[in-house]
């Protein structure tokens, strides 16, 4: 009974540790515990301070023109703003230009710094906490891929195929359901 109760505060104690170790994503909740990240202010965070003047214009930009597309945040997200792919890759991100963790928090990467990045990234934090992050698994790709590629005004046209049809669908089905019924049928999916 010594040995079992021994080994569960053991993996007790552990787990927080395991996690952040294996779970690289779980890192945007404390930013600043990972090498060369520092948070500048609640919301922003950054590898490389000398890069702050233009983080702060790239996350303005987009939380004004998202809240407009989408509707006021609950909450600002806090975005991770990487300048080097060492950083990006710290926080479990390899392919992409940016990504969002739920309601956690966005990690751009070094190919990032684009308006339509920081938008398109936002409009996944809306979503999660609109839809529910895990919610959000269970949605049609079209709607949470398609929403953010459109509402972010992504310039590149077309995108690869599988984003351009996301696209597509949704711009087709906003079309049909209208601004302010947006959330709603989007739950509704």
């Amino acid at each position: 009974m010594k040995k079992l109760l021994m080994a569960l505060v053991l993996i007790t104690i552990s787990s927080p540790f395991a996690t952040w170790a294996m779970f690289k994503p779980i890192r945007v909740l404390a930013p600043s515990w990972v090498d060369d990240v520092s948070c500048v202010d609640e919301k922003i965070c950054l590898d490389n301070k000398n890069n702050y003047q233009k983080a702060v214009i790239l996350y303005e930009s987009a939380l004004k023109e998202v809240s407009k597309a989408v509707g006021p945040f609950e909450s600002s997200p806090t975005v991770i703003f990487c300048s080097k792919e060492s950083c990006f890759k710290a926080f479990g991100f390899n392919e992409a230009s940016a990504s969002t963790v739920g309601k956690s928090g966005i990690v751009v990467g070094p190919k990032g710094w684009r308006h339509h990045f920081i938008r398109h990234e936002m409009i996944h934090h809306r979503q999660a906490e609109v839809i529910g992050p895990m919610t959000m698994f269970f949605k049609p790709e079209w709607l949470i891929e398609g929403m953010a590629y459109s509402l972010s005004n992504d310039p590149r046209t077309p995108l690869s195929e599988r984003w351009e049809k996301s696209r597509l669908k949704f711009d087709t089905w906003f079309s049909q359901v209208g601004e302010g019924k947006l959330w709603e049928s989007a739950i509704n999916l």
